[in-house]
């Protein structure tokens, strides 16, 4: 080898060295950062002249290790969204020790009826039997409204999704263009295809998508539920969200907006969704599925309450077709009007202190003009055994068996308790497998050691490139002296 050629391959060495401590350095820097992708570089023998050429940067990332971890995180980001729900239900309901749940409140209402027929004579437990009653009612209506709110806010969070959806898929769009000029160009994308990397994460967050591959480096996006998201072009999401929901609005009879994709009304169902899966989906299950049922729940309850005191025979002061001790809004219970029943339920105005009515028409009866004999409880009784009745509701919602109205709180108790616990350990079997994926991506990804030992080497190869050049270089200076 000449003195020329030794230079020019030491030379290509120096360079490929530098390039490869630069590329170990950037994998170092980027061992945690998510979405980076390792890098190494491609070399081969320079047929036109002694030394090394680079070839380029290659990317290491496996896709099926990739689409496991993205399905993991769309199931994980679903349970947790689902879960959240199911938690605040609970909370609203409440649980058997908590002294403010709907459970509670019923107890407090039967034993304060009990207390005032003991003593009918005694204002003061007449006045916190009514007030046992309004807090009855009170804790029925915050449930409803409570789960009003989280319907509204399931419907403004698909709005944001949605929107956040479209400029992902836009940008997908314009990084697919970007990635095929560079490469074209015959330049390193290895950043850019990092950048998509996130990008598409980010969507199969919101619905879980599948990753196929195209020609010059694009890919399109499905999802399982057959939709075309970005196959060249990017799809377009449309949805309305609304100011507030009510119990009554539902997509069926169009109060509430459905989803569109480039226009195409699409299903939003939690079993056959075309966007099936992730939050997107487990924001419509909560607005269209869960918070239908359990305002149907709750609608029972308030249904049965109010139908145990408006009973013909159990207040003869009650002129028919005037409410009873509950009503609905004010009003006799009207079978048609029973969504968002639970949210109107309202205590009789005759009854309560609190709007300029007397207490002592629990004890003579709600049409009583007089206050009558203050040691007489029939009418009182009366109203506990209506509370205490063993009856089936008029609705079915939470079961066909005879029920007590502390019975029939409980089944709904129970079944908020139940959906929450089901939920919890979906949740948890989700985090765990999203961990385990996690860790098998992280495996394959940057291994530190490795990097280091790599670039230990690396300094050997420079090192023994520039002491190539300096002897060139004095073999040079020898030849000149003579």
């Amino acid at each position: 080898m000449g003195i020329s050629s030794a230079f020019h391959s030491a030379i290509s060495g120096l360079t490929a060295a530098s390039r490869a401590a630069e590329i170990v350095s950037e994998n170092i820097a980027n061992a945690q950062t998510r979405g980076y992708a390792r890098r190494s570089l491609s070399l081969s023998s320079n047929s036109v002249s002694p030394g090394v050429r680079i070839l380029g940067v290659q990317r290491h990332a496996d896709p099926g290790i990739i689409a496991n971890r993205r399905q993991s995180e769309s199931v994980f980001g679903a349970a947790e969204t689902l879960a959240g729900f199911h938690s605040r239900i609970e909370a609203l309901v409440g649980v058997a020790t908590d002294p403010g749940s709907i459970s509670m409140r019923i107890a407090d209402f039967e034993s304060s009826l009990i207390e005032a027929a003991s003593r009918p004579d005694s204002p003061q437990r007449l006045d916190t039997a009514v007030a046992r009653a309004s807090d009855l009612v009170q804790v029925i209506a915050a449930a409803s409204e409570g789960l009003r709110t989280m319907r509204t806010q399931a419907d403004t969070a698909i709005g944001v999704q949605v929107d956040q959806l479209n400029q992902a898929l836009q940008n997908v769009q314009s990084l697919n263009a970007r990635i095929t000029a560079t490469v074209a160009s015959g330049d390193g994308a290895a950043a850019l295809l990092d950048q998509r990397q996130m990008l598409v994460d980010e969507i199969n967050q919101i619905v879980p998508v599948n990753v196929v591959a195209r020609d010059h480096g694009q890919i399109a996006l499905y999802t399982d539920g057959g939709a075309i998201l970005l196959d060249g072009l990017a799809a377009t999401l449309s949805f309305t969200p609304v100011r507030d929901t009510m119990p009554e609005m539902k997509i069926d009879n169009m109060a509430l907006s459905g989803l569109e994709v480039n226009g195409v009304a699409v299903r939003t169902d939690s079993r056959n969704g075309a966007l099936r899966g992730g939050t997107l989906s487990a924001q419509f299950e909560i607005r269209d599925e869960l918070a239908i049922s359990v305002q149907a729940d709750l609608d029972t309850v308030a249904r049965d309450l109010i139908e145990r005191f408006e009973t013909a025979s159990l207040d003869t002061t009650v002129a028919v077709g005037d409410p009873g001790l509950f009503t609905d809004a004010g009003s006799v219970f009207n079978v048609a009007n029973e969504i968002g029943l639970a949210g109107r339920l309202s205590l009789n105005s005759i009854i309560d202190p609190d709007q300029g009515s007397e207490s002592w028409h629990l004890r003579a009866g709600l049409g009583a003009a007089t206050p009558g004999e203050p040691g007489e409880a029939r009418q009182i009784l009366a109203f506990t055994q209506a509370l205490t009745e063993r009856r089936t509701p008029g609705s079915t919602q939470l079961g066909t068996g005879q029920q007590t109205f502390a019975g029939l709180g409980t089944v709904l108790m129970s079944r908020a308790a139940q959906s929450s616990g089901q939920s919890d350990r979906a949740l948890s079997f989700a985090a765990a497998s999203m961990t385990e994926m996690t860790r098998i991506e992280l495996a394959q990804g940057v291994d530190t050691d490795a990097e280091l030992q790599a670039l230990m080497i690396i300094e050997q190869a420079y090192a023994a490139n520039a002491r190539m050049i300096e002897v060139a270089d004095e073999m040079m200076q020898a030849l000149l002296r003579i």
